[in-house]
């Protein structure tokens, strides 16, 4: 009857805890619509860039301002025809900015707009297309935008760069994954540095040109939580909380509690990933079956071991031993799964670098702790003295 309270009290807290982990998977970071509406930088679309811009951007009669991320500013209009106008703009000094459109939010495979002015002073605007995440990867006037003819421009008003380009849709463009992007190197020979910062939005285009209730929504602050959540859960406390009960026994109870603990945090945040990534697949459609198929998996296996901890049978039960089998192996496997998981998703998710190296430094510390603590626990067992046979005698009596 304990261990029933215990769930149902773990449940519980599990429906408590679901609208904060929801409000964290919906890290949309909402900003105001409407020409010269609020945001982070609400002053910047007080700025009527019909006054400077060539036509036909000069002459757009309607267009929507949004802040959309640090200092990038987004105007807009789409008229019934699905032609959209796009002027992208964002404080300068030196370097390329950049705005790339993907059908899943990945920027391999994506095409982008960017524009820099050269050495000499000449304005620059292209299509890039990303074949690849390095910079040869990043190709020059190729690319996949229906771009519509007209000429694309690009402005320098103030302390601010202005590209503005024209695409024609054969559907109305609603919900769009859109990167953005910038460099401080100046590209040379039109060939982009690689990005000092960039993230992915998940953008409605469907306002029209009124302030009506367009939303965005931060895609690539999304992917970074279910990345970092998915390392500090799975990466870290589960692995830490299995090393607990294998090397520390002889400090009972003490390590039973500290693994119990563990363990539920790490299975709360871990819970908290999956809710992440499955808003993440509903918002973009992402297919990543490998990656999904997994995490579902990993899930599927924490739960059973969260429902082996309530169903734990006595020490002297008959099936005691069966059930340590169980949980042993299932633990292992969730978090071998695990692991393989967050490589694949740094790889899918084209982290880059540091994130391989922050998780690979990470797991080779847990690597070594085992290999460590394996050692010591081995040299333990092999200092205790062999129990004597009790037919043996000190002095036998002749």
């Amino acid at each position: 009857m304990a261990n029933l309270r215990s769930f149902v009290g773990f449940c519980v807290l599990i429906l408590v805890l679901e609208p904060k982990l929801l409000a964290l998977a919906d890290d949309s970071g909402n900003v105001g619509v409407g020409s010269g509406s609020g945001g982070g930088v609400p002053e910047l679309c007080n700025i009527d860039a019909r006054s400077f811009l060539p036509p036909p951007y000069g002459n757009l009669s309607s267009v929507t301002c949004k802040p959309i991320w640090n200092t990038f500013i987004l105007r807009y209009s789409q008229d019934e025809d699905n032609v959209v106008n796009i002027i992208l703009s964002s404080v300068y000094t030196t370097g390329w900015v950049g705005i790339g459109f993907s059908k899943d939010g990945k920027m391999v495979g994506s095409s982008a707009m960017a524009g820099w002015i050269n050495r000499k002073g000449h304005a620059k605007i292209k299509q890039f297309y990303l074949q690849g995440s390095k910079e040869w990867e990043v190709i020059p006037d190729k690319g996949e935008l229906p771009l519509s003819g007209i000429p694309s421009s690009l402005v320098i008003h103030g302390p601010s760069i202005y590209l503005a380009f024209q695409l024609k849709f054969e559907n109305h463009l609603a919900r769009q994954p859109i990167i953005l992007a910038f460099g401080t190197r100046i590209p040379k020979h039109s060939h982009l540095s690689h990005h000092d910062d960039k993230t992915t939005i998940l953008f409605d285009f469907s306002a029209g040109s009124h302030a009506s209730a367009a939303s965005s929504t931060n895609f690539g602050q999304m992917k970074k939580n279910h990345g970092v959540l998915g390392i500090i859960g799975w990466g870290l406390i589960l692995p830490i909380g299995a090393i607990v009960p294998r090397y520390f026994k002889h400090k009972d109870p003490l390590w039973y509690y500290l693994h119990s603990v563990l363990q539920f945090i790490g299975f709360a945040i871990g819970l908290a990933t999956v809710i992440i990534g499955q808003r993440l697949y509903n918002l973009i459609h992402a297919d990543f079956p490998s990656h999904r198929g997994i995490g579902i998996f990993v899930l599927v296996l924490s739960i059973l071991q969260i429902l082996a901890f309530f169903l734990r049978p006595n020490k002297d039960a008959k099936t005691r031993k069966f059930w340590n089998w169980y949980h042993h192996w299932v633990g292992r496997f969730a978090l071998f799964f695990a692991a393989l998981n967050i490589v694949l998703g740094i790889q899918i998710g084209g982290a880059g670098s540091d994130w391989k190296i922050g998780y690979g430094f990470l797991l080779g510390i847990v690597i070594v702790t085992v290999i460590v603590l394996e050692v010591l626990a081995y040299l333990r067992r092999s200092e205790k003295p062999t129990p004597l046979d009790p037919s043996f005698q000190m002095n036998p009596v002749e």
